[in-house]
């Protein structure tokens, strides 16, 4: 009777043992710092331009749309035009895009949307002298910028 004793003993010991490790699984897990855990998140990755304005446009200006993407804008220093589109992140099944670019004075829009899988636009305008107003649109997420880039690559971003 003295071995079932203790080899009863023995079991009891090694369960509490195993319950307490896996009580203590979890507050390790949460010991662990929030701003570590925050950090190690993938951050989401800005769509790239993909020179769909034409030769001599390069980017002055960008948004990005929440995770959807990003709204270009691009300047050609040789004709004076402004060139926008937006570009989704991940390009996949056709949701309700728009580029639109414009000026205040005369007010004057110029807007591609519909329903894209990649991007909308490009969309031109000759504002040479002026500030710009520039949005994109991905799904019902819209970024953009007001009276920019006036008149010269470098002003007012």
């Amino acid at each position: 009777m003295i071995n079932i004793r203790r080899a009863s003993a023995i079991g009891a010991a090694v369960t509490a043992t195993a319950c307490a490790a896996v009580a203590l699984a979890p507050a390790a897990v949460a010991a662990e710092p929030a701003a570590h855990r925050a950090a190690s998140a993938p951050k989401a990755a800005a769509a790239q331009y993909n020179g769909v304005c034409g030769s001599g446009y390069a980017v002055v200006n960008s948004a990005q749309i929440g995770t959807k993407g990003t709204v270009f804008l691009t300047y050609n220093s040789a004709t004076g035009k402004n060139c926008v589109v937006t570009i989704r992140t991940k390009p996949g099944k056709a949701v309700h895009m728009t580029a639109s670019l414009g000026f205040a004075s005369p007010t004057t829009w110029v807007t591609d949307t519909g329903y894209f899988t990649t991007y909308a636009g490009p969309v031109h305008l000759d504002a040479r002298g002026l500030c710009v107003t520039w949005r994109g649109e991905i799904s019902g997420e819209v970024a953009g910028k007001n009276g920019t880039n006036c008149g010269s690559l470098a002003a007012n971003r």
